[in-house]
């Protein structure tokens, strides 16, 4: 089985530099790990011991910056290392001010891992929800080195629980300490003899929750919204722009923002084809405006831009998964998404206190619309449940503060 992990690997590497050529995000991963080493060594003292911070992507960078930021605070003196597997999360924080150094992770073969925790020093090592990488763990924990995995979430489908996911448990059995985010995922972990676990919920709880409380002003924005009742549509793809059309022109006493997951021009320019009368975030004036919805063209805005919506809508259900029903919610409004939603135990936590409603269609969007413009209540109850679940940073970085 190692062998034909090695062989995927490998692969993917090939397919990655094939698709390069014609492909930015591609090119960007390739390019990104080019002379990764050199890059290394060039910020990171190996001398000095670092606490290493691994993350998919952005969003799995905001689930673990809590933990991050508490660390740095608590021990200034600590040198952070951060890698990404994917440039959405490596292109937007390469230049993240806390970190020492923040690096693409180099594909997971034996010698790459051998080399990175050479180049870096951890002495501990924190992934977030996400990723579980054969050599890279097994090199921690032949080292001694702790790894932790922080906001788990274990569903019984996955590889891990099935008889022929002896491999992948092995991955796991290199992990020295699961905090996850219920019950469900420790009881998961406890069928393959994993007992190493603890309960900590969501950092994403923490993170949200204080940037609710302090968000970034956007005065063209606010001035845009006016004292009209606005829906942001946060992390959009195509099959939810096309609903969100249909509602924004049964809507006219209302205004919308639409924040697309992918900004590229050609993304922009068919959401303007949906929405003719849309003024993009970057021709924006600061002059009041009639215009009905505006297209968010620029990154880094959106988790503070929920600050003006009485409503939100999050995109991806209708493709792999929704994406972060957090922000918004922190914010006191209801949410609306597609139906693919049940990697996501906060999502049906929202639906069950009817703070959230899927949908399948623009017949249901335009119903759960209705229903929220109305409902005075759903945003105060999505709030209350975000602050009941804050707490999970302070809970792990007191244990694994004894490596300190």
């Amino acid at each position: 089985m190692l062998l034909l992990y090695n062989s995927a690997i490998q692969l993917y590497g090939l397919i990655i530099k094939i698709f390069s050529l014609f492909n930015n995000k591609a090119k960007l991963f390739v390019q990104g790990r080019k002379n990764i080493f050199k890059k290394i060594q060039e910020k990171v003292d190996p001398v000095r011991s670092s606490i290493w911070f691994h993350f998919a992507s952005l969003g799995e960078f905001e689930q673990g910056r809590p933990l991050l930021e508490k660390i740095k605070s608590t021990y200034p003196h600590k040198q952070i290392v951060i890698t990404f597997f994917s440039p959405s999360g490596y292109e937007i924080r390469k230049n993240y001010a806390l970190a020492n150094g923040v690096f693409y992770l180099p594909l997971d073969t034996p010698s790459n891992a051998k080399q990175l925790i050479a180049a870096i020093n951890p002495e501990i090592a924190v992934f977030t929800k996400y990723e579980y990488w054969y050599h890279y763990f097994e090199a921690l924990h032949k080292s001694g080195i702790p790894l932790y995995i922080i906001s788990g979430i274990f569903r019984p489908n996955q590889i891990f629980f099935k008889w022929y996911g002896s491999f992948n448990r092995k991955i796991l059995s290199f992990v020295t300490h699961f905090f996850v985010q219920n019950e469900e995922s420790k009881q998961l972990l406890s069928q393959i003899n994993l007992q190493n676990v603890s309960i900590s919920g969501d950092t994403r709880f923490d993170r949200v929750a204080e940037n609710a409380e302090s968000p970034k002003e956007f005065e063209t924005i606010r001035k845009f919204c006016g004292n009209t009742n606005t829906l942001i549509a946060g992390s959009t793809w195509p099959a939810d722009e096309r609903l969100l059309a249909e509602l924004i022109n049964s809507n006219p006493d209302w205004k919308f923002i639409i924040a697309p997951h992918e900004i590229d021009k050609s993304h922009i320019d068919e959401i303007v084809k949906l929405i003719p009368n849309a003024v993009k975030y970057s021709a924006l004036t600061d002059q009041p405006s009639d215009t009905q919805t505006l297209i968010i063209d620029n990154i880094g805005l959106l988790s503070s831009i929920y600050q003006y919506g009485k409503m939100a809508y999050i995109g991806g259900g209708f493709g792999v998964g929704i994406h972060n029903t957090l922000e918004a919610a922190a914010y006191g409004i209801p949410v609306i998404f597609g139906p693919k939603y049940d990697k996501f135990q906060e999502a049906k936590d929202l639906i069950s206190i009817n703070a959230a409603i899927s949908i399948n269609s623009a017949q249901e969007l335009t119903s759960a619309f209705n229903k929220f413009a109305t409902h005075k209540t759903a945003g105060i109850e999505a709030k209350n449940y975000v602050n009941s679940k804050t707490g999970s940073t302070d809970q792990i970085i007191k244990y694994i503060a004894q490596n300190f």
